[in-house]
């Protein structure tokens, strides 16, 4: 387990940015960012991230899931309450528009397809979801726990560091419970510890701030 920050310094920098940053007409997301040392990720690329972390609870609005898949799959995925369903024709279609790929890149967090269908969606979609870190999770076709996959997506961020040794993520929103944003950056920290076998060793500073407001440094003793 990480003991970077103890609960009340994690609690404290929360309640600092909910005060420092004014209500927004919009729901705002609380943002985590830390900064490394002594990593060098140009060199040693193992040391780089683009993994999908499940958190301990989900964000409000939850996360938007759009599957790819045919027939049965498709059905599955629609009873288990996925945002968007897109069949293989539908796909072929969207591969002739660009600017229509694109807009589905924004407006889903993750995508999960039909295993068999992978060298196709690879092909077409890979382009645009490649460089955004939002490639689709491959599922046997005969998958039977696709509620469960879809509720994990729903709680999960992608945590993507490539080139340079900081990493920006959502932990929550500003509407959350304090307790339940504090649990997830636990959980990201966490799994850093174990990535990097010792997060200590590589960790610089680490901020928390709104979507429009400024960063709030953690553990900073006034």
């Amino acid at each position: 387990m990480s003991s970077i920050f103890k609960d009340d310094e994690l609690v404290k920098a929360i309640e600092k940015v909910k005060v420092e940053s004014p209500e927004r007409r919009f729901r705002e997301s609380i943002d985590l960012t830390i900064v490394f040392r002594g990593l060098d990720l140009k060199r040693d690329t193992s040391k780089r991230l683009s993994d999908k972390l499940e958190l301990p609870h989900r964000f409000n609005p939850p996360k938007k899931i759009c599957v790819i898949g045919s027939s049965g799959f498709a059905y599955k995925a629609k009873e288990a309450g996925a945002d968007r369903i897109i069949t293989p024709e539908e796909l072929k279609d969207l591969s002739k528009n660009k600017r229509l790929l694109k807009k589905l890149a924004r407006e889903y967090d993750h995508f999960i397809a039909q295993a068999d269908l992978m060298p196709t969606i690879a092909r077409i979609l890979g382009p645009i979801l490649g460089p955004r870190g939002k490639m689709p999770t491959p599922i046997p076709v005969a998958a039977t726990n696709l509620n469960d996959i879809v509720e994990k997506m729903r709680k999960s961020v992608t945590l993507r560091m490539r080139n340079l040794p900081v990493l920006h993520v959502k932990v929550g929103s500003r509407d959350m419970d304090t307790k339940k944003i504090v649990e997830n950056i636990k959980a990201i920290f966490d799994y850093l510890d174990r990535k990097y076998g010792g997060l200590r060793k590589y960790f610089d500073r680490a901020y928390l701030k709104t979507t429009m407001g400024p960063p709030v440094t953690i553990g900073e003793h006034e």
